[in-house]
C-alpha cells in the first residue's frame, strides 16, 4: 500500500501532462514547489533532471518548448519585430530551479530571488521550432532556507540565444 505522505515518486523525465498536474499544486505535497499554469508554464516537457549531473555535478535540469508561430507572447512583446522576451527564458529557467528543489526532496514554495549576470546573443523568433533551457545547480542549501544557485542557457534551434549566472531561488515555507 502506498505511503499516503509519497504525492510523487521522482521521475528522470516529465511530460506535458505532469507538469500541467505539478502547476495544480500538491505534485510534491501540500504548499510545496509547483510551476505556474500556462501560459506562463514555460516549457513543455523536462527531458532529464538529476541530483548529480550538470556541469558542477550538483544536479541538472533540462526542458524544452515547442514553438508556432502564432505563440502568444509573439503578437505583444514588440509589434512588428515579433521575438520572445529573454525574460522569459530567465523566468523559465527560474522555475525549473524551483521544480528541481521541489523534486530533489525540499519544501516550500519557489520565490526567484535573483540572477548575477545576463547574456543575449540572439533571438527567439516566430520561425524558430524549438527552445531547450539547461539548468546546472552550482549551490544547493537545505535549512531553514532552501536556496538553489544555478547556471543556465536557453537555446534556440541548437543555437544558444542567452545565458545566465547565479540565477537564485528559494524556497519559502507557509507561515501556519
Amino acid at each position: 500500500m502506498p505511503n499516503p505522505h509519497d504525492f510523487h515518486t521522482p521521475q528522470p523525465s516529465y511530460t506535458r501532462d505532469e507538469l500541467l498536474r505539478s502547476s495544480e499544486g500538491g505534485y510534491f505535497g501540500p504548499g510545496n514547489a509547483q510551476l505556474p499554469a500556462p501560459p506562463m508554464l514555460m516549457m513543455d516537457r523536462i527531458t532529464e533532471i538529476s541530483t548529480n549531473g550538470g556541469a558542477f555535478g550538483k544536479g541538472h535540469i533540462v526542458g524544452e518548448l515547442d514553438l508556432a508561430p502564432h505563440h502568444w507572447f509573439f503578437d505583444c512583446h514588440y509589434r512588428g519585430d515579433a521575438m520572445m522576451p529573454p525574460t522569459l527564458g530567465l523566468d523559465a529557467m527560474w522555475q525549473m530551479i524551483g521544480y528541481w528543489l521541489g523534486w530533489s526532496g525540499s519544501p516550500g514554495k519557489g520565490r526567484a530571488i535573483g540572477v548575477g549576470e545576463v547574456e543575449c546573443t540572439g533571438t527567439v523568433t516566430p520561425d524558430t521550432k524549438s527552445v531547450r533551457y539547461e539548468v546546472a545547480m552550482r549551490m544547493v542549501r537545505r535549512g531553514k532556507l532552501v536556496l538553489g544557485i544555478a547556471d543556465g542557457r536557453v537555446l534556440a534551434d541548437g543555437v544558444c540565444v542567452f545565458t545566465a549566472k547565479d540565477m537564485r531561488v528559494g524556497l519559502t515555507k507557509a507561515v501556519d
